[in-house]
């Protein structure tokens, strides 16, 4: 792996964890990531002016990534509404590497190594760990549909991640990411306005419009990170290593959210995290 690759990578999670425990703390989780990739697109869009759009062969995985994102986003919402951010966010980012090395060697060539399945099979057992503290949790609200969902999210991660990773190998990551997060909110304004109202959009943008923008801006960035990795390194090894961010997820709805994570689930995020460090420097 290129040391700049991995430097991208690590930024990537820090942003990534924090703009999803930003969301778990609002209010109307699907509206406010509906806003927040709308903002966040918007305030880069002008930049296309100078960089020019996507490469003209890559507008079919754009289109199909975006259908897939919004999926996730929604997924998400429903997800962070549901369950704890210290459960959803480890299960569904810890998972997603084990997806992404099997569509990388099925889609894009990339063959996998004896470390490679050395540091998959700790990341199973690191989900196993994390996944029963949440079946077995003695809380009053059961966590088997937000451990379904995890598991789903890690899947449209997966699939996106090596849709996009393909794309970036054939033309320049930064107007690809910008018109990918900015055709998610466009195309589902419809359906958004229709169940949502104009007005209720309203309200909870005056709401919580600094916390709004601040997702939307580190929403961007992270992913323009990780595209940026995609381009110069293996898509099945800098998926896997971006997903360092479950250990900061499972400590931050620990240390901000008041969680009760426990021994068992922390204990799961470190071995996620072993997993996936194995896959980046033997895989």
């Amino acid at each position: 792996m290129p040391p700049l690759a991995v430097v991208l990578l690590l930024l990537s999670a820090i942003l990534h964890t924090t703009w999803n425990l930003l969301l778990k703390q609002t209010d109307e989780k699907f509206v406010s990531t509906w806003w927040a990739v709308l903002v966040g697109s918007v305030i880069f869009l002008p930049a296309l002016l100078f960089t020019g759009f996507p490469a003209r062969q890559t507008w079919i995985l754009l289109l199909a990534s975006v259908c897939i994102e919004v999926i996730y986003y929604g997924l998400l919402s429903r997800a962070y509404s549901d369950s704890d951010f210290s459960l959803i966010y480890p299960l569904a980012r810890g998972s997603a590497p084990a997806f992404i090395v099997l569509w990388s060697t099925i889609f894009l060539g990339e063959a996998l190594s004896p470390g490679g399945w050395v540091g998959l099979v700790v990341i199973i057992l690191g989900l196993f760990i994390v996944g029963s503290n949440g079946v077995l949790s003695t809380q009053t609200k059961p966590h088997t549909a937000g451990i379904l969902l995890a598991i789903m999210i890690a899947w449209l991660i997966s699939i996106y991640t090596v849709i996009d990773g393909a794309a970036v190998k054939q033309t320049s990551a930064f107007p690809y990411a910008i018109v990918v997060f900015f055709l998610a909110p466009v195309l589902t304004s419809p359906l958004v306005i229709r169940n949502y109202g104009r007005q209720r959009l309203i309200e909870v943008w005056n709401q919580d419009r600094g916390r709004i923008t601040a997702i939307g801006l580190l929403t961007v960035c992270a992913y323009l990170l990780a595209l940026a990795s995609y381009s110069i390194a293996p898509v099945s090894y800098a998926g896997a290593i971006r997903e360092v961010s479950v250990v900061l997820g499972a400590l931050a709805g620990w240390r901000f959210l008041g969680e009760k994570m426990g021994r068992q689930r922390l204990m799961g995020s470190v071995i996620i995290f072993i997993g996936v460090l194995i896959i980046a420097s033997a895989g």
